[in-house]
C-alpha cells in the first residue's frame, strides 16, 4: 500500500495577478486530500473518491489491458480523471504499465464545495504516485499559476512567484500577532478558477506600476504586526484587485454594514473570504446565513 497526502490552500494576495508576475503570498491549510494505492491481481484501475463523511461520492473503472486513450468516460468526473491519467502517461509513460492493476482511493478532509484544493491535491498526490512533476502535470490539466501545488507540497507559509514560466518559492514565516482578529468565512458557493482566470485575461487592466504596487502591498502584509495596519493593507489590495479585474469588492456587494475588513481570496464570487475583526464575526455572519466561519488557527496549517 503506498499513501500520499496534499495540503489545501488559501491564496491571501495577489489572486489573478500572481499569474503576470506578482509574488503572492499563500498559506497551506489543515485540510487536504489523501490517496492510497493498492496493487491488485486483476488488470484494472479500480478508483473510489469518499468525502469528508467518509461516503463515497464518486467511483469508476477502467480496463489496463485496453489503451487509457480508448476509455469511455461515463460523466464529467470520469472524463476529467482520463483526462488527468493521459496527461500523467505522457510525462511518465511507463505509469499503469505494470502487470498487476490497482485500486486508488482519495479521501478529502473538507467539503467539495469549499475550494481548498480539491483539484490541486488531486494532481500533486497522482504525481507524486507516478513520480513527475506536478506543475507540469498542472499545466497540460487545470492550468493556473501553481501557487496551490507549492502549498499542497509545503507545511508553511510561502511566497509565490511566476518568472519565465517557472516557479519560485520561499517558504516563510507568517504568524501576526493578530492572528486571532483573523477568520475565513465560506460564500456557500464554490467558484471555478478557470472561469475566473478567464474573466481575468478579458478584463484586466493592469500597469507595471501595478503588479509593483501590489508587490509592495503583500511585502508590508508579510512583515506587517500592528492589526490597524493589516488592515488598511488588505483593503489597499481589495481596491486594487477591484480596479484591475472590473469587479466589485465582496465587502461593498454582500456585506456593506459591517464592522470590520473583508478581502477576497482566490477567484472573486466564491470560496472563504479573510475577514479582519477585533470582535468575533461568527453572529453576524450566521445572520446572514454564512454559517462556515473559521479561526485563522483553526484552518491555516
Amino acid at each position: 500500500m503506498q499513501e500520499f497526502y496534499s495540503n489545501g490552500k488559501l491564496l491571501l494576495t495577489g489572486e489573478y495577478v500572481v499569474l503576470d508576475g506578482v509574488t503572492a503570498l499563500a498559506v497551506p491549510t489543515k485540510y487536504g486530500q489523501s490517496l492510497t494505492v493498492e496493487n491488485i491481481e486483476e488488470q484494472k484501475l479500480i478508483w473510489e473518491s469518499y468525502n469528508h463523511k467518509n461516503e463515497l461520492w464518486f467511483n469508476v473503472e477502467f480496463d489496463l489491458l485496453q489503451p487509457s486513450t480508448e476509455w469511455h468516460a461515463t460523466n464529467d468526473i470520469s472524463k476529467r480523471l482520463i483526462q488527468i491519467l493521459n496527461a500523467v502517461k505522457q510525462l511518465n509513460p511507463e505509469f499503469l504499465n505494470n502487470k498487476h492493476g490497482f485500486k486508488v482511493e482519495t479521501h478529502l478532509d473538507f467539503p467539495n464545495n469549499w475550494g481548498l484544493g480539491t483539484s490541486s491535491t488531486l494532481i500533486n498526490n497522482i504525481a507524486q504516485w507516478a513520480k513527475i512533476d506536478p506543475f507540469k502535470l498542472l499545466e497540460l490539466t487545470f492550468g493556473g499559476s501553481g501557487y496551490d501545488i507549492a502549498c499542497a507540497k509545503h507545511n508553511t507559509a510561502i511566497t509565490f512567484t511566476l518568472k519565465d514560466k517557472k516557479s519560485i518559492i520561499k517558504p516563510i514565516i507568517f504568524n501576526p500577532d493578530f492572528k486571532s482578529f483573523l477568520y475565513f468565512v465560506h460564500l456557500n458557493q464554490k467558484q471555478n478558477s478557470r472561469d475566473g482566470i478567464k474573466h481575468y485575461r478579458k478584463e484586466k487592466k493592469n500597469s507595471i506600476f501595478e503588479i509593483d504596487f501590489i508587490n509592495n502591498v503583500t511585502q508590508k502584509i508579510i512583515a506587517c504586526n500592528n492589526f490597524d495596519d493589516f488592515v488598511e493593507l488588505i483593503e489597499l489590495h481589495e481596491t486594487f484587485i477591484a480596479k484591475i479585474t472590473n469587479q466589485v469588492p465582496v465587502k461593498n456587494k454582500l456585506f456593506s454594514d459591517f464592522n470590520g475588513a473583508i478581502k477576497s481570496l482566490g477567484a472573486w464570487g466564491g470560496d472563504f473570504v479573510l475577514v479582519a475583526s477585533r470582535d468575533n464575526p461568527t453572529d453576524y455572519f450566521d445572520q446572514n446565513n454564512y454559517s462556515t466561519v473559521l479561526s485563522y488557527k483553526d484552518i491555516v496549517l
